[in-house]
């Protein structure tokens, strides 16, 4: 039985250029193995990038031109695991405070915030910023409406398109905000938003961990020619994890800017990373397929 994609590290996606058809297979396939493409969000989170890989009409084009028995193979390689931040606890007690925003900048948050919410009862909350369509989308599975989401899902856009909110004005006082963020999260909201007047109260509610790979992993991962980040955790969950292997660097492609400056941060070569100007799936994808692009002129 072929199993699910890209749930496990062993699942393969393998684009043939022979056949021009996509599907699973095991890492016992016999097709050529041209391109090798890391998935890196943590286990079992990685499915809509893989759709997207496979709907991917450049990459589709890309595999098809390719000499004949080339392929693309995608392995789930999870770099980030998740564990609880020191303010986990408190949470649920935070919520009852008259928080006139929340602000959820992700889906892991979005996950945590929602569960501690259902947990203390679901109170009354204030509205809802959320930071990119798939942190909005996992915020309404949990019944959550969002009342904003900025043009770009970053933080740095958030802080310079969140309104504050004109009943706050109208009573005098400064407009408040809950964050409850990574513990690993960088301060640009918080700080970005106190300079605009705002009152944050930010909560470390979880951590992102380095994922420890099984020899299987560490094997896929030499082979890899191109790694996809979610995040600056993943990146340096990467080089962590591989600077013991005895393989060439893969070429980048990250979700957004955020990981793209982490991937600067952590020694990748600007011209060997790859990202779209707005973040997301879609874009994501297609940074993928730029990169592709690179290693099928290599392979000429």
């Amino acid at each position: 039985m072929t199993p699910p994609p890209c749930y496990v590290a062993t699942a393969l996606l393998l684009l043939s250029a022979a056949s021009n058809v996509a599907s699973f297979s095991h890492a016992t396939s016999a097709a050529t193995k041209s391109f090798v493409i890391a998935l890196t969000r943590e286990e079992g989170k990685n499915g809509k990038l893989c759709k997207a890989l496979k709907s991917n009409s450049n990459i589709e084009q890309i595999i098809s031109s390719s000499s004949s028995g080339s392929a693309m193979e995608v392995n789930e390689i999870p770099c980030i695991a998740h564990a609880d931040g020191p303010d986990s606890e408190i949470l649920g007690k935070t919520l009852s405070s008259n928080f006139d925003y929340i602000a959820v900048t992700s889906p892991e948050a979005a996950k945590v915030f929602a569960t501690a919410w259902i947990d203390a009862g679901r109170p009354e909350i204030g509205q809802v910023a959320a930071v990119g369509k798939a942190t909005q989308e996992a915020l309404k599975e949990y019944g959550i409406e969002v009342a904003f989401v900025p043009s770009k899902a970053t933080a740095a856009t958030l802080v310079k398109e969140l309104p504050t909110l004109e009943e706050a004005t109208n009573e005098g006082r400064s407009t408040s905000l809950l964050y409850p963020a990574s513990a690993k999260a960088q301060d640009t909201l918080q700080t970005g938003l106190e300079d605009r007047g705002f009152i944050v109260t930010r909560l470390n509610t979880y951590d992102t961990v380095t994922a420890t790979w099984t020899p299987e992993e560490e094997s896929l991962a030499k082979s890899t020619n191109v790694a996809c980040f979610a995040s600056p955790s993943a990146v340096k969950a990467w080089v962590k994890n591989t600077q013991h292997l005895d393989c060439p660097r893969a070429l980048a492609a990250c979700i957004g800017e955020t990981s793209f400056a982490a991937c600067i941060k952590n020694g990748w070569r600007e011209e060997d990373i790859f990202y779209p100007e707005k973040p997301g799936i879609d874009g994501w994808a297609e940074s993928v397929a730029d990169a592709l692009k690179i290693l099928s002129k290599d392979k000429c």
